[in-house]
């Protein structure tokens, strides 16, 4: 590693600072990322053990819901291990590659939450507008398909960001990151050189998972709207409306947390980092926290599943 002028060339170890300004408290910022994690971990587990041990929840939306379930387990384990290593133990430094792998691993299980919640909607928006066709569109091998292409999807587009950083960038003003993860823009901002081949892949990166998902997923519940309130009766009407309400909370948590960690990296230099930082690490935690929550109790098989289960352990 050669430093000249206050450049350093290929650094082999980075390091992260974690909340800029904030960093005398983030041992105890560091209690409720654990205890959201601990939660996330619980919830989607048990959310996934419900779906498998019953036959009558394999159906296309279970499946959907147990695949986002998976996806926020593995997203929120790739972040958290090593943000509590940054705040409790202090072990900030990260080799170069890894922190390129453990960005691949972000980006990928952010693009495949946002297809599966794409694949939600859609879900809904046939159950609710083409009801007798349903069972024939969402046949078990095109769940199967769209599981492989939700996965590969990111796991491919996110590739080049990283051969981009790893070839084009040679030079950086500093080792040190003012995140906590390894996060695209955070890295490139860090290079000395010309980003901007790095910057416009990641915008079109961005919008062809995140951005196009959102744009579908809005467009399908306007259609869902559409025809609910179309429907003569009124119990018809709210019973739809009620299997969208867990859709729609989870749809707008995740992409109002992401809309701002992607604008405010770009064109947020009036907010402060320690803001920033925050909600960009609460924007991977949030949604994995959440999610179980939100369908344990608006979904009604789950929820007689879950009370079931520790009915029946408590009578035992």
């Amino acid at each position: 590693m050669l430093i000249t002028n206050d450049t350093v060339f290929m650094p082999s170890v980075l390091t992260f600072i974690g909340i800029p300004g904030l960093e005398p408290v983030q041992c105890w910022i560091g209690i409720p990322f654990c205890a959201m994690y601990v939660i996330a971990l619980i919830g989607n587990s048990l959310l996934l053990i419900i779906i498998k041990s019953e036959p009558s929840l394999h159906e296309p939306r279970y499946i959907f819901l147990g695949m986002l379930g998976a996806t926020d387990i593995a997203l929120s384990t790739s972040i958290v291990p090593k943000m509590l290593g940054i705040f409790w133990f202090h072990l900030p430094e990260i080799f170069f590659d890894a922190c390129l792998f453990q960005m691949w691993l972000i980006h990928t299980f952010q693009g495949i939450e946002s297809g599966v919640l794409l694949i939600m909607a859609l879900d809904r928006y046939v159950a609710i507008c083409y009801p007798l066709r349903h069972a024939t569109i969402f046949t078990r091998q095109l769940v199967t398909n769209i599981g492989v292409g939700l996965t590969l999807r990111p796991a491919v587009l996110v590739i080049p960001c990283l051969l981009l950083i790893k070839c084009r960038l040679k030079l950086y003003r500093t080792k040190l990151i003012s995140h906590t993860y390894c996060e695209h823009m955070a890295l490139v901002k860090l290079a000395t050189e010309d980003v901007y081949i790095n910057k416009i892949y990641g915008l079109f990166g961005a919008f062809f998972v995140g951005g196009l998902d959102f744009i579908f997923i809005t467009l399908s519940y306007i259609q869902i709207f559409i025809t609910v309130f179309q429907l003569p009766q009124k119990e018809a009407r709210l019973k739809a409306v009620n299997t969208c309400i867990p859709h729609i909370c989870v749809f707008c948590q995740f992409y109002f947390l992401a809309f701002f960690s992607f604008f405010t990296h770009r064109s947020g230099s009036y907010i402060p980092s320690y803001i920033h930082i925050t909600l960009s690490s609460l924007y991977l935690l949030v949604p994995p926290f959440l999610n179980p929550f939100i369908y344990g109790v608006k979904t009604k098989h789950i929820r007689e599943k879950v009370v079931k289960m520790f009915c029946s352990k408590d009578q035992t």
